[in-house]
């Protein structure tokens, strides 16, 4: 059980912040008191970033101010902030550490760059060091092996173990098990309870609700850049996701029973790696299947196979009655396969600087070869399919030219999306479509999915059981990178899908 919460450990009052004509806080206030976990609500686009990268030091308040240990304080920094008792976890782990540098290095990591750090240091006193370091939270790594080889959840415990050794008065954790497995998350879970029964204050940000409710004392909601809703435990969540959107989040409804219509894809026989039960899959015209499944349980093996970037051990693909391997994404796409992948910053967008990284360019970007043979390319074209793509999906933009960069998650998904809209599409490959991604995008993007079949198969690889619910009109499970049935019905699919989960064992290959 969580001790009483004390003193107030950190609170900002009336914060403000403007960037050009956005106005991203308008007077935002919050408390954390040490020894409780707060969970931090909002939509992409509220503000919660923009608050965290103030109480981390990235960025400074155009107005309010932030008492930390009862002491009001001002961030040149980010390492001022951490130097004042603030340690930020970000949702990219491959900041949490350096690459190129060993377990044991990363731990002893803010003690050796601090200004009062022995020049000389040895191997040993290093590893000692860490020793002393991973044994405040129980982590238990080799601590030889290099940073870039660890798993996310590995790289996130260095970063907390980093922070305790600092003595933070505030641990932020932004969207933590992301790319965490189940079992993962819940070793975070189990150290972020001792952090906190020990006295130390943490924001949790997730847009995750099971995450909340198995880990926050109270949640508080942000919308428009302030704070609109504080709920104790036991959380209300619907009342706080309609304070977050401003409005009700209708209900999903089951889809029933399974279509009759033509088969789209037909999958037999299928070994995604050798030694893995064979099985067989098939997806029919207007259907979306979700395939739920652990880290590692092989999702996106499935989904990057018919894509043509991994290849079976063994079994077929048959698209439309007619035998399929694709020979790469090319080949995928002038057939009509299409494909969001997990991380869609590599996979599916440009960097701003580079031309044609607008949202008219970046949905337009796969298509150019069919839709401007001759080599010329038509910008009107472009701007008034990215036009309808706004407003048909809701994406929250200045128009056609905004660049990704300038968008929340949830939008810039919503573009990906709109990206395999914009032409016919046979099967259509989702891989976590809804990874960072607050519940109003994601009941937008559910919407246009379901919306959107015109004839074409969906298939979506996720991790978060109530996603598949909320979208799919049949749900598989996959375990060792085999496919299993699940009953129909939201209690007994809710626990075959966990008991199944339960069972999987992390750190098999993707």
């Amino acid at each position: 059980m969580p001790q009483a919460a004390s003193a107030i450990a950190v609170s900002v009052a009336g914060i403000e912040k403007s960037f050009g004509p956005t106005r991203a806080l308008a007077g935002a206030d919050l408390a954390v008191a040490s020894g409780e976990i707060v969970a931090l609500m909002g939509a992409n686009g509220a503000g919660k970033s923009t608050l965290v990268k103030i109480l981390s030091g990235s960025h400074t308040p155009d107005a309010g101010t932030i008492t930390l240990g009862g002491k009001a304080i001002t961030f040149a920094s980010p390492s001022a902030a951490k130097a004042a008792g603030i340690a930020t976890v970000h949702q990219a782990t491959d900041q949490a550490g350096a690459a190129g540098l060993t377990v044991a290095e990363n731990l002893a990591l803010d003690e050796l760059c601090s200004p009062g750090g022995r020049f000389l240091v040895s191997n040993r006193s290093i590893r000692k060091r860490a020793r002393e370091i991973a044994a405040l939270i129980d982590l238990d790594l080799p601590l030889d092996r290099d940073f870039v080889d660890l798993r996310p959840a590995e790289r996130q415990l260095i970063a907390i173990a980093r922070a305790v050794a600092a003595s933070a008065s505030l641990l932020i954790l932004d969207e933590p098990t992301s790319s965490l497995s189940a079992t993962e998350a819940e070793r975070l879970f189990a150290v972020v309870r001792r952090l906190r029964d020990s006295g130390m204050a943490v924001l949790y940000i997730s847009h995750r609700l099971g995450d909340l409710a198995a880990i926050a004392d109270r949640a508080v909601v942000m919308r428009g850049g302030r704070i609109v809703g504080a709920f104790a435990r036991p959380i209300d969540f619907p009342a706080a996701v309609a304070a977050m959107i401003g409005r009700p989040l209708e209900a999903a409804t089951h889809r029933g029973e399974a279509s009759t219509a033509p088969v789209v894809l037909s999958v037999k026989g299928a070994r995604l790696v050798a030694g893995a039960a064979p099985f067989d899959l098939d997806l029919r015209s207007g259907e979306v299947v979700a395939i739920t499944g652990t880290l590692g349980s092989g999702k996106s093996r499935l989904l990057r196979a018919l894509f043509g970037l991994e290849t079976l051990a063994e079994g077929t693909f048959g698209l439309d009655g007619k035998p399929w391997l694709s020979s790469g994404p090319g080949q995928s796409i002038e057939n009509g396969v299409f494909m969001v992948a997990e991380d869609r910053w590599q996979s599916s967008l440009l960097p701003p600087e580079v031309p044609g990284a607008s949202i008219a360019g970046t949905i337009a970007l796969p298509h150019l070869k069919r839709w401007f043979p001759g080599g010329l390319l038509r910008t009107k074209r472009e701007r008034k399919v990215a036009a309808e793509a706004i407003a048909r999906l809701g994406i929250k933009a200045r128009g056609p030219d905004d660049t990704l960069d300038e968008l929340s998650g949830g939008n810039q998904q919503k573009v990906v999306l709109a990206r395999w809209q914009a032409a016919p599409c046979r099967l259509l490959l989702l891989d976590e479509p809804f990874q960072g991604v607050d519940v109003g995008a994601r009941a937008d993007l559910i919407a246009a999915i379901r919306g959107s079949q015109s004839g074409s198969a969906t298939l979506i690889g996720t991790s978060d059981t109530e996603e598949a619910l909320e979208v799919a009109d049949r749900i598989l499970v996959m375990r060792n990178h085999s496919l299993h049935a699940a009953e129909d019905g939201h209690g007994p699919l809710s626990d075959r899908i966990d008991r199944v989960e339960g069972e999987e064992t992390a750190g098999e290959p993707r």
